[in-house]
């Protein structure tokens, strides 16, 4: 059996969560969506959202508000989970070489994400933010907002179990000033895979 606290930077099929997630996971997709739903805490953009939830510092997240701030770039959550990655498993080195668990990582994460939101393919034109909230009348509806809360999830959810499957986790802390209740109020609920 592998020890499930070191890292062997590698995925294959066989890797995979049973049925339940892990408190890890489930805590990382209940976090990214009380932070970008904004009702038990001010609203976040979905890459700072994610980048809360992981514990890393925002500043530059900000950028992914609406696919690159103008719309037409791609969903900033599901680049967000991407960065978060690269953050966490990268070599910290500007010279250093794609570490082997970074690789393994990006292409579960892919593997793990595109299905969410039913594309084989989660980048380019298919994810861009204007195609994917153009179902609806106007970008500050109600139902946008809920479905995009859902992508943060989603990509939250996404990322953890990866990071899971290769034995790493982060610690992830409570929203500032949100109270318990609330947050178990609003547990978001795993999308349909």
């Amino acid at each position: 059996m592998t020890d499930p606290t070191r890292s062997t930077g590698t995925l294959s099929a066989a890797d995979h969560l049973p049925a339940t997630h892990s408190d890890f996971v489930s805590a990382a997709r209940r976090k990214a969506f009380l932070l970008y739903e904004g009702r038990v805490t001010p609203h976040r953009s979905c890459g700072i959202a994610l980048a809360e939830t992981f514990g890393l510092p925002s500043a530059s997240y900000q950028t992914l508000r609406r696919g690159g701030i103008t719309g037409h770039g791609e969903c900033g959550a599901v680049v967000a989970g991407r960065l978060v990655l690269g953050e966490l498993l990268g070599d910290p080195s500007p010279t250093g070489a794609v570490t082997t668990e970074l690789r393994a990582a990006m292409a579960a994460y892919d593997a793990e994400i595109g299905p969410r939101l039913h594309t084989a393919e989660p980048w380019g034109d298919r994810i861009a933010c204007d195609r994917l909230t153009a179902r609806f009348d106007t970008f500050l509806s109600d139902e946008r907002l809920r479905s995009c809360t859902n992508i943060a999830a989603d990509v939250a959810e996404s990322v953890a179990i990866v990071l899971d499957r290769l034995g790493r986790s982060v610690t992830l802390t409570p929203i500032e000033g949100a109270p318990d209740a609330e947050l178990d109020a609003h547990l978001a609920t795993p999308s349909p895979q």
